[in-house]
């Protein structure tokens, strides 16, 4: 299984890092190690003191594929959850500072919590999902999957030249505006569609 993650998706969390708009998917990628399912809890790891949320919706591939074509792109995932990316900012502006790849501040164990699927047909409209992060009971992201600048079908198309796509593989499509820190003692709650998906508190 590979989990790919597409970075500034959303033209209002670029803008709020102060990141320039991309003109093509920005793709890194997280081990196995790094998902956390079942709700269970995150512990704040020791080598960051700036860890911030990033709620995403996640696709899951149901079949494999090689240099995907965009009018077959649709046939190849099946269902959607609510994923965390958490991202060490501090580690993370300091390896862009020195031009280096920044995957310890991003794919480290345990850093994309997961909840559960939900079938494509469950959803009243999946070319539009609208999705929250709530932190400590509070809205903290709103985000709805109209507003990416890369659509679904165009993150299978692009990551498909590059990389075979295999039944299981997940794909973060990236996070809207409202992105934060977290401290010991928050508690992270993911919805789709108003339902409560995933809950993710911070040790």
């Amino acid at each position: 299984m590979k989990i790919f993650c597409i970075g500034r998706n959303y033209a209002d969390h670029a803008k709020e890092l102060n990141n320039p708009v991309p003109t093509e998917p920005l793709i890194f990628m997280k081990p196995p190690t790094a998902l956390v399912v079942n709700n269970k809890p995150f512990y704040y790891p020791d080598f960051t003191q700036d860890l911030h949320y990033e709620g995403e919706i996640v696709l899951r591939v149901c079949k494999n594929g090689r240099s995907v074509q965009p009018e077959f792109a649709h046939r190849y995932y099946d269902a959607v959850a609510f994923g965390i990316d958490f991202t060490a900012r501090d580690v993370q502006e300091r390896l862009k500072q020195k031009g280096q790849p920044w995957e310890i501040a991003k794919a480290f164990d345990h850093s994309a919590p997961i909840g559960p699927w939900v079938p494509l047909e469950e959803l009243p409209n999946p070319k539009d999902i609208h999705f929250q992060l709530k932190k400590n009971g509070q809205v903290v992201q709103d985000g709805h999957t109209r507003d990416l600048i890369f659509s679904f079908e165009t993150l299978i198309v692009y990551i498909s030249r590059y990389f075979t796509l295999q039944k299981s593989d997940l794909i973060f499509t990236g996070t809207p505006a409202g992105v934060g820190p977290v401290q010991i003692g928050d508690v992270l709650e993911g919805f789709i569609e108003g339902r409560p998906m995933l809950t993710c508190a911070i040790k």
